[in-house]
């Protein structure tokens, strides 16, 4: 049920001001959804980037989190615009509370400098920070099925796997560590020392190679998930799925090397990206993978076992009208791509 009331409206206009602040990707994702779908995720993303900002920068404890988390599912959130926005997503999408419990765990461990000693751990963290995310993204757009949630989890674990491999100087130069220690002590990599002075060696680059293929295992297993969404939310997911693993072959074209610079996809080969492959994200239907990825299965399950209430993904398009949304999918990443770089 949409929002009507003015304060409501001033709500969504806040979220929406938050989203266009935090995240131009996510910003962009958003104007890809049906509509039904884009004013519950925007609130979504609201309440998530306040939660981890809080943590992050040490202003509101896990503790805090989690009361604000109780009073949104209560009916009785605080008069904050994000947790006016979770609560009425909760009511109107049946969001399982173990996701966004999940959620705020993840952040939790990023503000205590964890780190991960398997590929197993490093995944439960990935589910936490970003499965979560991918399981109430298919909540709102109607998926509540084991097979089409465990792919909603790959993805979100992809994803968070390609940052992770992007990311590892500017980690390391923060003092953050993601890489399974496993695998550094496997390749000879003394952590304290690469902490305390980040450089870019051969023995990096196959931790990093490493980390790539166990991302791309994900990204097979979520495609499937895609070509099953309801068909106006596949162009924008699809497109989602396409640009993170285009970062990780970026990051390869550089020999691996995440640590002298970021890896940034040009705008050009975006537009390439998508127009070879969302096609194919979009029809024909693809045999879905069935298992979770271990690590996340409790998330499908919560959401398996919860009783859902009647929520709709938004109003069907015609399977003719798909060439026409996959155009104005690369066109959007286009014009995006021209605007961040015209004040340079």
């Amino acid at each position: 049920m949409p929002l009507s009331s003015d304060r409501d409206a001033s709500d969504q206009e806040a979220c929406r001001s938050a989203l266009r602040g935090g995240s131009k990707s996510f910003d962009a994702a958003a104007k890809l959804l049906p509509r039904a779908v884009r004013a519950p995720a925007v609130a979504l993303y609201a309440f998530c980037r306040e939660a981890d900002d809080a943590i992050d920068s040490g202003t509101g404890s896990l503790e805090w989190l989690q009361q604000r988390l109780h009073l949104a599912y209560e009916g009785q959130p605080l008069a904050i615009p994000a947790d006016r926005g979770l609560a009425w997503i909760v009511r109107d999408f049946a969001i399982p509370r173990a996701l966004p419990e999940a959620l705020l765990e993840g952040f939790a461990w990023d503000a205590t400098g964890r780190r991960y000693q398997t590929l197993s751990d490093l995944r439960a963290y990935a589910v936490r920070v970003a499965g979560t995310v991918g399981a109430m993204m298919a909540v709102l757009m109607g998926v509540r099925d084991a097979g089409r949630m465990a792919a909603a989890v790959d993805l979100g674990v992809a994803m968070q796997l390609s940052n992770i491999a992007r990311d590892v100087g500017e980690d390391a130069r923060n003092g953050r560590l993601y890489l399974p220690l496993d695998w550094l002590h496997a390749a000879g990599i003394d952590t304290d020392a690469f902490l305390a002075n980040p450089g870019f060696s051969p023995a990096l680059a196959g931790v990093i190679a490493r980390l790539l293929d166990a991302a791309d295992l994900h990204y097979r297993q979520a495609g499937a998930g895609i070509t099953r969404l309801p068909l106006a939310c596949r162009p924008g997911i699809g497109a989602a799925r396409l640009l993170y693993a285009e970062i990780g072959r970026e990051v390869a074209r550089r020999g691996m090397d995440s640590v002298s610079g970021r890896a940034v996809v040009p705008g050009r080969r975006k537009a390439r990206v998508l127009a070879a492959g969302l096609p194919r994200m979009i029809l024909p239907l693809q045999p879905l993978a069935g298992a979770c990825v271990p690590e996340g299965a409790f998330l499908v399950d919560a959401v398996v076992q919860a009783a859902p209430r009647p929520a709709q993904a938004g109003a069907a398009i015609p399977w003719w009208a798909l060439a026409e949304r996959v155009r104005w999918t690369i066109d959007l990443f286009e014009q995006m791509e021209r605007r961040e770089w015209m004040p340079r």
